[in-house]
């Protein structure tokens, strides 16, 4: 038995979680339900503008991984923070959720700051999400430990984090090693304005070295650069071993070993969208790793997704063992 079961790789941020109304996004600039890029001064403008806010420790991969530990899974987390507030935090929490933590923050006189994501939140809970990277940008080949991939039966690869400079080489690092010792390596896509930016790498990554895909219908279909759905599952599924996809409201497709698996969404209030697909990879990759079929880990999948968009913050905060045990996921 490995160490780990789960090893994720992606950005470190705090959410910064905020309503808002429509109009505030149009006066703003802000693309509704989007990820975009920002500087450091951007970030500040709109802190600035938003109203009363709620920080949250955040960070797709690291919901992700937070989402597993919660549920009993060994996990571990590579991303950079800086030696700020917000830094700390962050690393307070994954610890505390079960974590391994084990990156060291950067020192307090560096440039950058511990990276975060102003999170607007407008009334149908759509989330709109405005990054400054910061320190987690410069995560390199460094930052690696080959023996932690090689203790790890899957890594899971943030698509987010193909945006830093050094990125692409940091990945083939774990790939190279989690792969050498028997691992399987997983990726999410993260955003369609992500796989715009990156497709080539993309595509290279997940046709050379990937076993299971997540993504969403909005993202899979500008993976594979078509408006049908259907051609877009096909394709992914001709690249990985696994596909595992979101379709909001209608539940989750999965694809492997030549057949094919729906899992239904579960009914809920929706109060903020942020994470959905995070704690979807998460309960699947949990579901996975502890003898569950697809369907049954599909099924997990939604029922955590459920659970964080009924609350503010990507962190679970209901018992999702006793969730899956109350529906008889378990």
């Amino acid at each position: 038995m490995k160490k780990f079961q789960v090893v994720g790789i992606g950005n470190a941020m705090v959410d910064v979680l905020s309503h808002a109304e429509e109009a505030f996004l149009e006066t703003n600039g802000i693309g509704k339900g989007i990820m975009q890029l920002i500087d450091m001064e951007r970030a500040v403008t709109l802190y600035d503008r938003i109203g009363p806010a709620k920080e949250i420790s955040g960070g797709s991969a690291a919901n992700t991984i937070a989402g597993i530990a919660a549920l009993g899974g060994r996990t571990a987390y590579v991303g950079k923070v800086k030696d700020d507030q917000l830094g700390r935090i962050f690393a307070h929490d994954l610890r505390a959720q079960g974590a391994v933590y084990e990156t060291a923050l950067a020192p307090a006189g560096s440039e950058q700051e511990t990276g975060r994501c102003i999170v607007l939140v407008t009334p149908d809970g759509e989330r709109s999400m405005n990054t400054y990277l910061g320190w987690s940008e410069f995560l390199t080949p460094a930052d690696i430990d080959e023996a932690q991939m090689a203790e790890a039966d899957w890594i899971y690869l943030e698509g987010y984090r193909f945006d830093g400079p050094e990125s692409h080489a940091a990945f083939a690092k774990a790939i190279r090693a989690c792969k050498g010792a028997g691992g399987r390596v997983s990726v999410t896509l993260s955003d369609p304005f992500c796989v715009e930016r990156h497709r080539d790498a993309f595509r290279k990554m997940i046709h050379d070295d990937v076993d299971l895909l997540f993504a969403n219908r909005a993202e899979i279909m500008s993976m594979y650069q078509t408006d049908d759905f259907e051609t877009a599952l096909q394709a992914a599924a001709a690249d990985v071993a696994i596909v595992a996809c979101t379709e909001s409201e209608k539940g989750a497709h999965i694809l492997a070993e030549g057949q094919r698996w729906h899992a239904p969404a579960y009914p809920t209030r929706i109060v903020d969208a942020t994470g959905a697909g995070d704690l979807f990879a998460g309960a699947f990759l949990w579901g996975l790793t502890n003898g569950h079929g697809y369907e049954m880990a599909g099924r997990m999948g939604c029922l955590a997704a459920s659970e964080v968009i009924s609350h503010i913050g990507a962190r679970p905060e209901a018992d999702l063992k006793e969730m899956f045990r109350s529906h008889g996921l378990i």
